[in-house]
């Protein structure tokens, strides 16, 4: 690299922080941090009418789950008007930009009169300062927009870290509006100031900003800045090859966090979305960063997999210190209403369950019937606890009540039991896990029971 690498996001708080928007930023971090660059975080909050804290709030709070930790930041766009007008000025002076006085009606019947040429509806450069050219008279009390003076002829190229060489004709491209009547300055125009004096070296975004880049490219070269590097990355598409969206059950990324996924998981997940190292699956944040160099970026759509996330989050929550995982069950419990200890106890409980579950949703669950009481479904009962099986049910219940509480001699003591009245394992065991976990299928009977507290195994045993 001959210039530092700065990388940024841009969300804009319109709306919470989805997943397209969760996998550029990840890009764009992980980018910066194989580099030994730097990641900034800029909130484009120019759109005022649609923009809300609360969209801010969860954007930052979405980028802390994530641990896509920011260098510099967060720049809020609003907060910069004063240097935007600055720039404004500054074109105005040295003719890059013009003034427009054409109404809203005027441009409504120059589109429609182009549509009806068969041509591509655009600003026709009516006001557009021209040697020689006479410009309309200066409506009485009107408020103009300010235009970019696009260059008219050659093209704008850029090879593209994603796409490859990309051209686009200057013929294309109208002059594009960098100021609003009241004076607000545009997105296209925001971007470019922003990424100027923020020196940003790589642009990674979704190829929707695609149409984007050129005029972005040509205000640039306008201002005499020296132009980033573009990466353009396909959408993420639904298992139904749409663009990803609610219907999906693509909301907010928050809502993973209070779905049981493990931030690890989601980096994990997204980063295989559009981007691969050979065919490594599962990795950690340390091996992505030490491989994302900028290559090896898909030009494909990348699909959603629900099945593939609960696949990756397993194999995290199976690897997460037992101390870890406790926090976090604790913490689902809270926000269910429950105070359960992040203990010991819990740690063991978590160890012995989590190989089974796909979230910490479903490792709470399992742990539930250690927290509240159970109630078996009547079917299982019937099923499970039958008149051959209650008197053994009896005679391990007074067994349990006499013996040292640990897995080793809670096995024997089903084992003497089995002896003694002729039964087999499945027998006693369904049995137990209907009365006492509320469930047919659980782990080894010994070692779920030795979890609990006896008094508690008893009292579900009593009255068999």
């Amino acid at each position: 690299m001959t210039r530092r690498v700065r990388t940024r996001i841009a969300p804009s708080p319109t709306g919470f922080l989805h997943l397209g928007t969760a996998r550029t930023a990840l890009f764009s971090w992980a980018f910066a941090r194989h580099h030994g660059g730097d990641f900034i975080l800029r909130i484009e909050d120019t759109d005022v009418a649609r923009s809300t804290q609360e969209a801010v709030d969860q954007i930052i709070a979405a980028m802390k789950w994530l641990r896509l930790d920011h260098d510099e930041g967060p720049y809020y766009q609003m907060q910069r008007l004063d240097r935007y007008k600055q720039v404004v000025d500054q074109m105005l002076a040295k003719g890059t930009a013009y003034h427009c006085y054409c109404t809203p009606e005027e441009l409504e019947a120059m589109r429609e009169a182009q549509r009806a040429r068969g041509e591509k509806p655009r600003y026709d450069g009516r006001w557009r300062p021209e040697p020689g050219k006479a410009l309309p008279p200066v409506p009485a009390g009107a408020k103009p927009v300010v235009r970019f003076r696009n260059p008219v002829d050659g093209d704008v190229t850029w090879n593209d870290m994603v796409k490859g060489p990309i051209t686009i004709s200057n013929r294309e491209l109208d002059d594009l509006i960098i100021c609003r009547p009241d004076g607000t300055p545009t997105y296209n125009f925001c971007v470019v100031v922003d990424d100027w004096d923020m020196q940003i070296s790589h642009v990674i975004r979704g190829d929707d900003h695609v149409n984007n880049t050129p005029r972005q490219i040509n205000i640039l070269r306008a201002l005499g800045a020296e132009l980033p590097e573009y990466g353009h990355v396909p959408m993420i598409l639904g298992p139904d090859g749409d663009k990803l969206s609610k219907r999906h059950g693509a909301v907010s990324v928050m809502q993973y966090e209070e779905g049981g996924y493990l931030p690890d998981a989601m980096v994990n997940y997204l980063a295989r979305l559009g981007w691969s190292h050979g065919d490594d699956e599962l990795f950690d944040r340390e091996q992505l960063v030490a491989w994302f160099d900028g290559s090896h970026l898909a030009r494909s759509p990348a699909q959603w997999d629900a099945a593939k996330l609960n696949w990756v989050n397993a194999h995290v929550i199976k690897h997460t210190p037992d101390a870890e995982l406790a926090a976090l069950v604790a913490a689902q419990f809270a926000s269910r209403g429950a105070s359960v200890a992040a203990d010991a106890l819990l740690e063991q409980r978590c160890a012995l369950f989590k190989d089974r579950c796909a979230t910490l949703v479903e490792l709470a669950d399992w742990l539930a019937m250690y927290v509240v009481d159970v109630s078996p479904r009547e079917e299982d009962v019937a099923q499970h606890v039958t008149d051959a099986v209650r008197p053994a049910l009896q005679a391990l219940r007074d067994r349990l009540a006499a013996i040292d509480w640990d897995k080793g001699t809670i096995a024997g003591a089903i084992k003497e039991t089995l002896a003694a009245h002729g039964l087999k394992m499945p027998q006693l065991a369904h049995a137990l896990r209907v009365l006492v976990c509320g469930r047919v299928q659980t782990p080894s009977i010994d070692a779920v029971l030795a979890l609990f507290p006896r008094e508690t195994v008893l009292r579900r045993l009593q009255g068999v």
